[in-house]
């Protein structure tokens, strides 16, 4: 029979003993998830209500608290492969381009003749003038309604293109502003996942691209592939606000027609907003990333002849107000008005 030292055989007493003691709070599974959750949001700034405070203290603070992640085989989830669909996008970043090439059109009405937009296909813009000797003009100023692709090597060509078929210029999207497309929607739709699978709850989801247009979501703790899919698919709710208010005051009371909602990006910054919006989303047609004219970071925007009038109208009434946009109940950016933004277009920086 082996005989051991005395050292090593209480060595490995305590060693077994201080495994079991750490493997301890997965016999309370749940309880102890609850209570971590509880403790992080209060470390994240949230309001201390008694239903918090109890979750909180709902495990003593002296005992270990770390959980084995159970992954899908052990504590069930749900798991789907989603889709993006780009099609549609380059459809509505064709239909934003109309309102614009229409006003240039026509300005060279003496020019171009009449304007009028075709029938076509999702993926071209068919706009036919009534002058076709006036075709050279027409390409002219089109083209020079285009803007630069930006990437991450710079800028990578313009985001559509135009050529002449006998009296009908037909606007397509390039390759780049394709590709550029592609990245945005799918970083875009990867965020609002992400975000919400955030507020379920769930601890350890697995969120990752598979190959070039395809998302990957498995959620522990979720029934279904049903239940997912109606938690992920829900439609995100932009919008863009006057600012009344910044406080740091969870519990600051809002006006009749006020709202308060979080700041997305700094823990315990609230905003309280009137609570009817300048604009919506449905009234933005394209958004992406450019760089202002100091070389910095910014976001460019386009809306809808409705959205733009509203828009311009306020921006003209408000200089040097903030706004804040607003992406399902939290405000993801406020940023100073610098000047009237007439056109329906501009760039967010800051």
């Amino acid at each position: 029979m082996l005989q051991f030292p005395m050292w090593k055989n209480v060595a490995i007493v305590l060693v077994c003993l201080a495994g079991l003691v750490v493997a301890f709070p997965n016999l309370f599974y749940d309880r102890v998830e609850r209570s971590n959750d509880a403790r992080a949001s209060l470390a994240a700034g949230a309001a201390e209500t008694p239903e918090l405070a109890a979750e909180a203290a709902g495990w003593p603070e002296f005992l270990p608290s770390g959980l084995v992640n159970l992954g899908l085989d052990l504590r069930g989830g749900a798991h789907v492969l989603v889709e993006v669909q780009t099609a549609d996008v380059y459809a509505e970043r064709l239909e934003g381009l109309w309102p614009d090439l229409r006003d240039r059109l026509r300005d060279l009405r003496d020019q171009v003749g009449t304007v009028r937009r075709l029938e076509s296909a999702p993926d071209e813009l068919r706009i036919r003038i009534g002058e076709p000797s006036g075709m050279a003009a027409a390409e002219e100023a089109v083209r020079a309604a285009s803007q630069p692709v930006i990437s991450l090597t710079g800028a990578s060509g313009r985001d559509f293109e135009a050529r002449a078929e006998g009296d009908v210029l037909v606007i397509t999207l390039s390759e780049a502003e394709k590709v550029a497309i592609d990245r945005r929607t799918l970083d875009q739709s990867l965020e609002i996942i992400r975000r919400r699978v955030d507020e379920t709850g769930t601890r350890e989801p697995t969120i990752q691209r598979q190959g070039e247009d395809r998302i990957l979501v498995q959620v522990p703790g979720i029934g279904s592939a049903e239940e997912l899919l109606a938690i992920i698919g829900k439609t995100a709710r932009l919008s863009f606000h006057p600012v009344v208010n910044r406080t740091t005051d969870a519990a600051a009371t809002p006006g009749l027609d006020e709202v308060v909602y979080p700041s997305m990006d700094e823990n315990g910054v609230y905003y309280v907003l009137e609570r009817r919006a300048v604009v919506t989303g449905e009234q933005l047609v394209d958004s992406q990333p450019t760089f202002d004219q100091n070389g910095l970071p910014a976001v460019s925007f386009r809306f809808n002849p409705a959205g733009g009038a509203a828009f311009g109208r306020y921006t003209a009434d408000n200089i040097g107000k903030p706004f804040a946009i607003v992406l399902d109940g939290e405000v993801i950016s406020a940023p100073v008005i610098q000047s009237h933004i007439p056109g329906g277009s501009g760039i967010i920086t800051g």
